[in-house]
């Protein structure tokens, strides 16, 4: 019994605590793979700037810049979409997705109200 864990927790859940963590470390640092950038349509989205860790788009309909971030990328939740309404404005938090692909849908979901003239 060595370290913190084996003062006040049993063997059993121990190994428990540590293959939970030991997953949650390895995937850490997966990253956007090109399967979940190939949902940015090009024709959709104008692509500002795209690498395995974030993705910078502008809506082509209502212009709008949107900036993604993964920092625990395929972890729940892990997705942070910012969004503002101009260039020179600043991003502010939207919302959060599990997925890439998840973003993209709320970014449509977003632009179709926006056109829809805020009902």
């Amino acid at each position: 019994m060595r370290g913190i864990l084996g003062r006040w927790m049993p063997e059993r859940c121990r190994k428990s605590w540590r293959k939970h963590w030991k997953g949650i470390l390895e995937r850490r640092h997966q990253v956007f793979s090109r399967e979940d950038l190939e949902c940015l349509d090009p024709g959709y989205f104008e692509i500002i700037y795209m690498d395995d860790r974030d993705v910078t788009i502008m809506s082509r309909n209502t212009r709008h810049m949107w900036y993604i971030h993964n920092p625990e990328y395929p972890l729940m939740g892990s997705c942070i979409i910012f969004h503002k309404h101009k260039v020179s404005h600043p991003y502010h938090q939207h919302g959060r997705s599990n997925t890439l692909r998840q973003a993209v849908r709320s970014i449509k979901s977003h632009d179709k109200w926006q056109l829809g003239g805020r009902k």
